[in-house]
């Protein structure tokens, strides 16, 4: 019988490709119920089937002489499953097999049963040097080739390698706090933790709230914050905070949830009717190629959103007062919304930021910072101050 850990794994995989269901909310309904324990095993085989895809596809087509395309959704998700624990895992062969063969028998689909038990015995016999063969590149670390195209364009083919490598490995547990716990970190209030206590904790990279730190709002302030949810950065902000978020469910939700100095406003920040805003903070909706270690699901829907992240910027600015101050910030790692977006924009740059962080000063725009997972393992972030 196929343990509960890998049953709930199984149903993640289905719905992340079947469904376009995000990985994340589709393992908070699959695991309910489960331990501690075999919480962690579902989220580890379902992350990690979900972000191996691209290998793993390429190893049924090689092995299984069926074309992914042509395979039946339930079948193919339990052979990508299977293939995940082959190729990363160390549990034993014959037992994941089974597991293959049990999860499409389970599915009802008792006609496909011996395709399933095949292609599976194949891939234990030899899935894992097929991946021993594959030379250095996304389709070996299971990125679309836009995403390492982008990246070698960026920082060079060994860099874009080591960042490949970097957000394919299970992210540390960073959290804000205002008492301290755990480990103590580069940024005042980041912690990494074993485990979060929700009761003293919010889990929250430290690239992320060192955006919101850097926004500087003070009490006596009026701040802008641009896009508001999910409301980290928010809760960051000091003064008078008006958090606009575009979608009604998420803005209620943000509303349940923020300190008494934010007020949140649900409607499009491009048609705000207040300004004079001391400050701004504009952490724009991106491509997130920053934060793929933590969205094993975003590499496949990812989208970069530069126009977008210009009229934001524009917007913010416009609702400013002479001589305010607006922080840019996405998790994305591409020029094409970072450095291109703010000098499009035309806004005065505060240069002074590399130098009060000098940790993450941007490798070749010394005026901006730019945190990188190789290097700082946390998400990756561009960060920008800007004047008016």
């Amino acid at each position: 019988m196929t343990a509960p850990a890998r049953r709930a794994a199984y149903r993640v995989v289905r719905r992340v490709f079947e469904e376009g269901a995000y990985a994340d909310r589709a393992l908070d309904h699959a695991v309910e119920g489960l331990d501690a324990r075999d919480r962690a095993l579902a989220q580890r085989l379902a992350y990690g089937t979900v972000q191996r895809r691209r290998t793993i596809d390429h190893g049924i087509d090689t092995l299984g002489r069926r074309p992914v395309r042509k395979l039946d959704p339930a079948v193919l998700a339990s052979l990508r499953l299977a293939g995940y624990q082959l190729g990363w895992t160390d549990l034993p062969a014959h037992a994941v097999a089974d597991d293959a063969v049990e999860l499409v028998r389970s599915a009802g689909l008792e006609r496909a049963v011996a395709f399933t038990n095949a292609v599976a015995r194949r891939l234990a016999e030899g899935f894992p040097s097929l991946i021993a063969s594959l030379p250095e590149g996304p389709l070996l670390h299971s990125y679309p080739d836009w995403i390492a195209g982008i990246w070698e364009r960026d920082f060079g083919r060994e860099e874009a390698l080591e960042l490949m490598r970097a957000q394919n490995v299970p992210p540390a547990l960073e959290v804000r706090s205002d008492v301290p716990v755990g480990e103590p970190t580069d940024v005042p209030g980041a912690y990494v933790v074993d485990r979060v206590d929700r009761a003293v904790m919010r889990p929250m990279s430290r690239a992320s709230q060192l955006a919101a730190l850097l926004v500087g709002a003070r009490d006596s302030d009026r701040v802008l914050d641009a896009c508001a949810a999910p409301g980290g950065k928010t809760a960051m902000l000091r003064g008078e905070v008006v958090a606009v978020e575009l979608h009604a469910g998420r803005a209620r939700m943000l509303a349940d949830q923020v300190p008494p100095n934010v007020r949140v406003v649900q409607g499009d920040v491009r048609e705000l009717a207040e300004s004079g805003f001391d400050r701004a903070l504009v952490d724009a909706p991106c491509s997130g190629l920053g934060v793929l270690a933590r969205r094993p699901d975003l590499r496949w829907r990812s989208t970069p959103l530069p126009e977008l992240q210009l009229e934001l910027v524009r917007a913010a600015a416009e609702r400013l007062r002479p001589g305010g101050t607006l922080l840019y910030s996405v998790c994305t790692l591409n020029a094409d919304e970072n450095e291109h977006v703010v000098d499009a924009s035309g806004l005065e740059i505060d240069a002074t930021l590399g130098d009060q962080w000098p940790q993450f000063r941007h490798p070749t725009r010394p005026e901006f910072l730019l945190t990188l997972p190789h290097v700082h393992r946390t998400s990756g972030f561009f960060i920008a101050r800007l004047q008016l």
